[in-house]
């Protein structure tokens, strides 16, 4: 497909390197030190878990991120970083994505009663799924450079 100024497999490829940056910039805002040595990121999630109106959400928190505090807060962390690094290169781009879609849908889900939150988790979510079923990894990417996908 062909457009004024870019193909189509191009405009997919600045949507996916766009969407890198958004979770570029969701991980450089973070107060790092905050949420390794203090526990604050955790500590707000598991206050909004604690209070979802889903069961499921508390009890999930409960099981899966609360006897494990400091390991989900480097994870959570550095899932940001390297879906963003990830998204930006192009390496990976199909797993980045899925990662970046599923991580986007748990924010969705944990902040269902904060409409601010939703708005920029929907559209993160809708953008990577664009992007996955587009491929938009054909253009501008090291997958495409090195024969992945």
């Amino acid at each position: 497909m062909e457009t004024i100024w870019l193909s189509g497999a191009e405009w997919l490829a600045v949507l996916r390197i766009g969407l890198g940056l958004w979770w570029l910039e969701s991980w450089r805002h973070k107060d790092k030190k905050g949420w390794f040595e203090r526990g604050t990121g955790i500590a707000w999630a598991a206050d909004v878990a604690g209070k979802h109106k889903w069961g499921a959400v508390k009890n999930g928190f409960d099981t899966i991120v609360a006897p494990r505090p400091k390991t989900m807060a480097y994870v959570v962390v550095y899932a940001e970083l390297a879906l963003g690094l990830g998204l930006i290169v192009g390496f990976l781009t199909p797993i980045a994505l899925v990662g970046g879609l599923l991580l986007n849908l748990l924010y969705l889900v944990l902040m269902i009663h904060d409409w601010a939150e939703q708005g920029q988790n929907a559209m993160m979510a809708l953008i990577s799924f664009i992007a996955l079923v587009g491929m938009s990894w054909q253009s501008w990417s090291l997958d495409n450079a090195m024969g992945l996908f």
